[in-house]
């Protein structure tokens, strides 16, 4: 017995060492501003996807030598098309909050995933006719999971894909677990660390 909480101190205590040593490699917090295009749609037979943008910061914390957490602030520009009526949109923008687990597959190279908390600023259907708030349709939060890469090149510029696939419904009073509205959107941009 004695020989096993031994074996069970030494193996802590490497293991300590080896994640002190991983952490004191790891390079600086870095910040950063990164923007680009939106494509945005919800899982409904009459939406088809919207053009958008969103843009914001970024602070990326390493945490090990190949791994950083990155939380953002960003403008998201969400939403979708009518797929019968084209001019018709549903204009829903967010000031979203993703906090990206990335993993460093080559220095200049990362995969990247995590949570999204996103906050409803404007709910509007736009189109020929004028614009209509729709708040009282739709909930003021959404929460999605993103997945994405990124790719940066020297004197800090990049490029970033991720997307984000909705988890909870947006509608307001939907008492359909089947019928549950999504949001999921594409983002590609570019990103520049200080």
């Amino acid at each position: 017995m004695k020989k096993f909480f031994l074996g069970l101190a030494i193996t802590a205590g490497t293991l300590s060492f080896a994640q002190e040593k991983a952490a004191s490699s790891a390079s600086p917090v870095r910040f950063g501003i990164k923007a680009g295009l939106n494509v945005a749609s919800i899982n409904s037979d009459d939406a088809k996807a919207k053009a958008g943008i969103y843009g914001g910061v970024f602070a990326n914390i390493p945490v090990a030598s190949d791994f950083s957490v990155q939380p953002e602030v960003l403008y998201n520009g969400m939403g979708a098309k009518n797929k019968d009526y084209p001019s018709v949109r549903l204009n829903l923008d967010y000031i979203s909050v993703p906090v990206m687990v990335q993993y460093n597959v080559l220095p200049a190279l990362y995969l990247e995933a995590g949570p999204q908390f996103s906050f409803a600023i404007n709910k509007k259907i736009k189109g020929d006719g004028g614009s209509v708030d729709v708040d009282t349709y739709y909930k003021g939060f959404d929460f999605g999971l993103g997945l994405g890469a990124g790719y940066y090149f020297a004197q800090g510029f990049g490029v970033t894909a991720r997307f984000v696939a909705g988890l909870t419904d947006i509608i307001k009073d939907n008492n359909s677990n089947d019928n549950a509205i999504r949001n999921s959107v594409f983002q590609v941009g570019v990103a520049y660390k200080f």
